[in-house]
């Protein structure tokens, strides 16, 4: 027993000196943490457990989002698939697997293993961009998905998280350099030409896509990263020019876009049987729930009314059977997350883990904002999921995996004296 206990305290040792070894190299150890001296004074480094609030906040929209998924999709399932549980549990499982892997990482991945994760991630994007005009799936006039037998991929979505994590790489890497005044040897050079063809290159494979909701939000995405990261005002005015442009020149060579525009602008015109139909169904829904709704699982406009109701359109479903008590609280549970992924970033341990935290963060109270202005009719039908709520796929799983990269960062954290 003496020389069992001698052996595992042996073992534990140099597991531990092992450990040690690795942190003194890890870079994030190496850096200020950062950059400006008013942020570093009376401020330490702390590593512990991850940030239980924004947890909670995440699995309650999951659940809440699986209620009504299931309530949603009930009719629409049975009609299709002879299951009523068929969307339901797709939507469970994607959620149990992107909860599976995004723990793994959660636990193990420090801070410098993202700066990696955001060249692969950028890299892939590309790669899938490209692969979808060639092998891609076409549905409702654009070509979007590629099919790999039952797993269908939709790889806009990945550049949604690739791009604020390699222009979070980008505007922490050349932080000093951005911060320099000669134009073409500093700022313009590192805070607007990189970050800029960076942006560039992903818009533009997703425009061959003829993907306008994918567009903006990639667009916004980027220049949200970009402002926070540091780069000069006047120039965020002109790349804003420049992405008004690059979506008017989507609008002017895709009929798709175009009746979709006409449609938003001249709603009481468009035929409601056709272009408008979806519309029109979905602001019933909303219309009809009233304050406190007509119930759950009640919801008349499911009935092969609004169209794939679990889907874009799943917030009327909310609305309409939960009131405008229920559309508060998505609202509530929405804004709670913006404020816990705010601060989580703010207390980032380096400007790069920040800036991934600010941008993810946004990301998913970007897309819930265009997701209601849509189904709200206050901006034309672009095809944007709830995220959490719309049925399961490529966003799902990401949208699961980009909280539990805001769950790693804040393991590592900067606090008060």
């Amino acid at each position: 027993m003496k020389k069992r206990g001698f052996f595992v305290r042996g073992v534990e040792k140099l597991n531990n000196s092992y450990e040690n070894s690795l942190e003194r190299r890890d870079p994030i150890y190496l850096e200020k943490i950062h950059s400006s001296e008013n942020s570093e004074k009376g401020r330490a480094f702390e590593r512990g457990g991850i940030d239980v609030y924004f947890l909670i906040i995440v699995l309650a929209l999951c659940i809440f989002g699986t209620v009504m998924v299931y309530s949603a999709s009930a009719y629409t399932a049975e009609i299709e698939t002879g299951d009523s549980l068929y969307y339901v549990k797709r939507h469970i499982i994607f959620i149990v697997a992107a909860v599976s892997i995004g723990t793994v990482f959660v636990i193990f991945a420090k801070p410098w293993f993202w700066r990696f994760f955001s060249m692969g991630a950028y890299a892939a994007s590309v790669v899938l961009l490209l692969a979808v005009l060639v092998v891609g799936s076409e549905g409702n006039g654009a070509q979007r998905w590629i099919e790999i037998g039952p797993i269908t991929i939709q790889p806009s979505e990945i550049a949604k998280m690739a791009i604020v994590m390699f222009l979070a790489l980008i505007m922490s890497k050349f932080e000093h350099k951005i911060e320099l005044s000669q134009r073409f040897g500093g700022h313009f050079r590192y805070g607007v030409l990189y970050p800029g063809l960076s942006i560039a290159v992903i818009c533009g494979l997703v425009m061959l896509e003829k993907h306008l909701s994918g567009l903006i939000i990639i667009g916004l995405l980027g220049l949200t990263v970009m402002l926070i990261g540091g780069t000069d005002k006047k120039w965020m005015a002109m790349i804003c020019g420049a992405g008004v442009v690059a979506v008017a020149v989507v609008l002017l060579f895709s009929d798709y876009a175009q009746e979709r525009v006409m449609t938003w602008l001249f709603l009481e015109n468009a035929d409601p049987e056709g272009a408008a139909w979806q519309t029109w169904q979905g602001l019933y829904a909303i219309g009809s729930g009233g304050v406190f709704g007509v119930g759950l699982g009640n919801s008349r406009q499911k009935y092969g009314y609004v169209s794939e109701p679990q889907n874009d359109f799943i917030f009327t479903i909310v609305c309409e059977e939960l009131g405008l008590i229920g559309a508060i609280l998505v609202l509530a549970l929405f804004l709670l997350l913006l404020w816990r992924g705010y601060r989580i970033a703010s207390r980032a341990p380096d400007k790069f883990t920040s800036l991934v935290a600010y941008g993810l963060t946004t990301k998913i109270v970007l897309q819930t904002i265009l997701n209601i202005a849509v189904v709200t009719n206050s901006m034309p039908n672009t095809g944007i999921s709830l995220p959490f709520f719309s049925s399961g796929g490529t966003a799902l799983v990401l949208q699961i995996f980009e909280m539990c990269i805001v769950l790693s960062i804040s393991r590592y954290s900067t606090v008060k004296k």
